[in-house]
This record gives C-alpha cells, sequence and structure tokens, in this order.
C-alpha cells in the first residue's frame, strides 16, 4: 500500500503515484485535512482527516504498517514512521532509514530554529524537473523493492 502525506505534496508528485498506483494496482491512499481534486478511484483514494495540527500524521502513523511506502515530506513523520518500519520517501526521492533519520531531524529542527529567529527565512528550494526526476527514481525503487517482499 502507498500512502501520500498529500497536505504539502506537490501535485506533480501526486500525479507521479496515481500513475504508479494505476500502473501497478498497488492502492495509494492520499491522506489531508483539506479536500484535493482528481483523487479517487480504481486503486487511488483519499481520506480527509480533521483540521487539527498533526492529524493527518497521526492517521498514517496509525494507518500503515511495514511493507507500506510512504510519501511525505514531513521530517518527524518520517521518524515516527522509520520507528515502526515503515518505509518513507520524500518528494525528493530521499529515502529516509534508521541510518539517516536522526541526521535529517537534527538538520530540520536546526533549519526552523533559525527561521523562528528570522536569521533564515527560505525554507525550501525550488521543485523542479530534476527533483521531480529524483524523486520518480527513488520512489519506483523502493515500490519495485517492496513488491518483492514477501509479505
Amino acid at each position: 500500500m502507498i500512502w501520500v502525506d498529500a497536505d504539502s505534496c506537490p501535485r506533480i508528485v501526486r500525479d507521479v503515484v496515481v500513475r504508479a498506483a494505476r500502473r501497478t494496482g498497488i492502492p495509494a491512499i492520499f491522506v489531508a485535512n483539506r479536500p484535493l481534486p482528481g483523487l479517487g478511484g480504481g486503486p487511488v483514494s483519499f481520506e480527509l482527516c480533521p483540521k487539527t495540527d498533526g492529524a493527518a500524521d497521526d492517521h498514517i502513523v496509525l494507518k500503515a504498517k511495514p511493507g507500506d511506502l510512504v510519501v511525505t515530506r514531513d521530517v518527524p513523520l518520517a521518524a515516527r514512521l522509520v520507528e515502526s518500519g515503515v518505509i518513507a520517501v520524500n518528494d525528493r526521492g530521499t529515502v529516509y532509514t534508521s541510518e539517516n533519520i536522526r541526521e535529517r531531524l537534527s538538520v530540520r529542527d536546526l533549519i526552523v530554529g533559525l527561521a523562528n529567529d528570522g536569521i533564515m527565512t527560505e525554507r525550501s528550494r525550488e521543485y523542479g524537473n530534476k527533483e521531480l526526476k529524483a524523486f520518480a527514481d527513488g520512489f519506483d525503487r523502493e515500490l519495485r523493492r517492496l513488491a518483492k517482499e514477501p509479505k
């Protein structure tokens, strides 16, 4: 199963996941706290969460199981998933693992702290074809690997 933290997921990334789900038949569930058009039909579904802080994240953590793949750019959510044995990949193709998640959390916390102190305001780099290709490659690699694992 594919889970997508859809609140901040770029539309172009959502499109890649939808095409993969329809191509492979692997269910993809998009989770957000606001309606997102065009997410439904076949193996693609959408689950609307309350508009409370962290509701979508909590929903994904509760439902995702080892053997599932989660797409998220939320590093704290990825850390929770990795801790429970679920594979997480961000929208740039980086796979979060038990080996790299602590460093990713530290960097994220540093950047958030600098932004909160007004020292650093830019929080995200541009998203273009290079980033999309990196995501598609990483996502596809993890999807193939998970499909080969015994159930």
